[in-house]
């Protein structure tokens, strides 16, 4: 195993590397089509909310409430401020407690329906939730990582957020309550990373896995997102 000086700077250079056209690019061919323009519609979010009952109505509106106050900021403390409210308000949970099944990719609605998810799901939300804020989305990307977690290896994602194209990425995580450079996780590596327009292979000669079974949940996360109002 790389030591963790090593696995930083590996984080580094592929995660600068991937906000290019990268060494495997794959473009993601998604069923409809993504308007980066398409403002979100919070009282479309409100309404669809108060339809899953309990407190999904509640939490959507004080979400909605702090997306608003987050517009007016610059883009970094938005960050801060929704990295923050997930991971306070969302109560880390493996899939198979909260939905039965052994990877279920929730919609924003349906993790604040549950108050639980896992590590896909915080950064679900936390991009749909700085999309909405205006955090334009080719500064975001999903980032598949291995994690070393408790002496062991594990499969994690986080959300890395870039202030140009070639800047050191932030790493927004369910891990940890601050957001911090990408230099500073050593406990992570990079496998592939993602958002609405494409989907980017990371480390060459490490598997991403079956590409077409992530893809095509996330193709039902973004139908369901349209569906909740977020675009």
């Amino acid at each position: 195993m790389a030591s963790p000086p090593l696995i930083a700077a590996a984080l580094v250079s592929r995660l600068r590397h991937l906000t290019r056209v990268g060494l495997c690019a794959v473009p993601l061919v998604l069923a409809m089509a993504w308007d980066a323009g398409q403002a979100w519609d919070g009282p479309r979010v409100v309404a669809q909310a108060q339809k899953m009952g309990g407190n999904t109505s509640l939490r959507a509106q004080g979400l909605v409430q702090i997306i608003g106050e987050a517009a007016a900021q610059d883009e970094e403390t938005r960050l801060r401020t929704l990295n923050g409210f997930f991971n306070r308000q969302v109560m880390y949970r493996d899939d198979r407690d909260v939905w039965g099944a052994i990877d279920h990719w929730a919609s924003p609605l349906e993790t604040l329906s549950k108050g639980q998810g896992d590590c896909e799901d915080y950064a679900i939300a936390k991009y749909f939730s700085l999309l909405a804020a205006g955090v334009p989305g080719v500064k975001m990307r999903l980032v598949y990582v291995r994690a070393q977690l408790a002496g062991s290896i594990q499969a994690h994602m986080v959300l890395a957020y870039y202030p140009q194209p070639d800047a050191e990425p932030l790493i927004l995580d369910n891990l940890l309550t601050d957001i911090r450079p990408a230099s500073r996780r050593p406990d992570l590596l990079p496998v592939f990373s993602f958002n609405a327009e494409g989907l980017w292979q990371g480390v060459s000669g490490s598997s991403a896995g079956d590409p077409s079974a992530r893809l095509s949940r996330w193709r039902d996360v973004l139908s369901k997102a349209k569906a909740e109002g977020w675009w």
